[in-house]
């Protein structure tokens, strides 16, 4: 008879409350106890970072957590380091999860003289022994290319359709999804389809990166329930600006429903004063204390669906199967 090995979870210090939910979670699928390798990762006085796995994990299929969220460098690090210690230990296979994928905006040359440093930290992570990535929602989808190994790209939409639908349960005729820029269409577009709603634009022309000199709404908002959709969220410069561009075209209120929270800077206190009734985020990001106190900001989890692709991956089964909205229902079932 065959032994089967089990998918073992390890974790770095990027995001350790969501890889904890995730073992948890699989716990409840597998019927047994589920938990994170016993590992050490430490930094030396000179801010080395030293890896050291205490457990057996010869032939074993391994899947590494870690989001290489703020701080970036570091997080990337552990994650080349922890795959190091893997790979040289002799794991059968190694898999990255990455929930929130770093240096993703850097995808293409915007000026001459730049980097692709997303292709460079592609790079990086197949050089060290990462066998497949699984990540949701990157910033710009050509990425997967930049990987010369299989990448999962998840998505929130179906998470974000399941909870608009209980949030505005009796007032669907009323939302409207919106996109904050034209680059963002096809998520907005995705959005609305899956809720049944119209779409609406908001054109923003920038002076200069940070900035935003002019918005237009493009669509009638009149009376309108509109919803934002983007795939992140920094400094929510523009976010808070294009809500209250929203507002002053008589939409009767505005939320948002953005993927990753980075939201760096003054971020939380601009939401908070902002006019957006409900800012909505993923824990792809670890969430900061000012976040999680934030009084019109609500946290959605990833953990079920993450869970759900680990164990279709090591299952051989379809990941794409997760991007089914009545696939997830139940996966949610009490949860949203």
């Amino acid at each position: 008879m065959p032994i089967v090995v089990e998918p073992k979870l390890i974790s770095g210090n990027a995001n350790l409350p969501l890889a904890k939910s995730i073992a948890r979670r699989m716990s409840l699928h597998r019927g047994m106890n589920v938990s994170l390798v016993d590992a050490r990762i430490e930094r030396f006085n000179d801010a080395e970072i030293f890896v050291e796995v205490y457990e057996n994990v010869r032939g074993e299929d391994m899947f590494i957590l870690q989001s290489t969220s703020n701080p970036a460098n570091d997080n990337v690090m552990e994650l080349l380091i922890m795959t190091d210690a893997l790979r040289r230990s002799s794991a059968a296979r190694i898999t990255a999860v990455i929930p929130y994928f770093g240096y993703a905006r850097q995808d293409r040359r915007t000026k001459a003289r730049t980097p692709i440093s997303a292709k460079l930290v592609a790079n990086m992570m197949v050089e060290a022994g990462i066998e497949r990535v699984l990540t949701m929602d990157l910033h710009a989808t050509q990425i997967q290319g930049f990987f010369d190994i299989p990448v999962d790209n998840l998505y929130a939409a179906p998470i974000f359709a399941i909870d608009i639908e209980n949030q505005f349960k009796g007032a669907l005729e009323d939302v409207m999804v919106v996109s904050p820029d034209v680059g963002g269409v096809a998520r907005a577009r995705e959005l609305a389809s899956r809720i049944k709603a119209p779409l609406s634009i908001v054109d923003k022309r920038r002076e200069k990166p940070g900035e935003v000199a002019e918005m237009t709404v493009i669509g009638d908002v009149t009376g309108k329930k509109c919803i934002i959709v983007d795939d992140l969220c920094d400094t929510a410069g523009t976010l808070c600006k294009a809500a209250e561009t929203l507002m002053n075209e008589g939409a009767s209120e505005v939320h948002a429903y953005i993927t990753h929270g980075v939201l760096s800077g003054p971020a939380v206190e601009r939401v908070t004063n902002s006019v957006m009734k409900s800012l909505v985020i993923t824990d792809t990001i670890q969430p900061t204390e000012p976040v999680l106190n934030a009084p019109n900001i609500r946290i959605l989890p990833t953990a079920p669906v993450f869970t759900q692709a680990i164990l279709n991956i090591w299952q051989g089964t379809s990941v794409s199967s997760l991007f089914d909205t009545d696939i997830l229902h139940p996966i949610y079932e009490g949860i949203l």
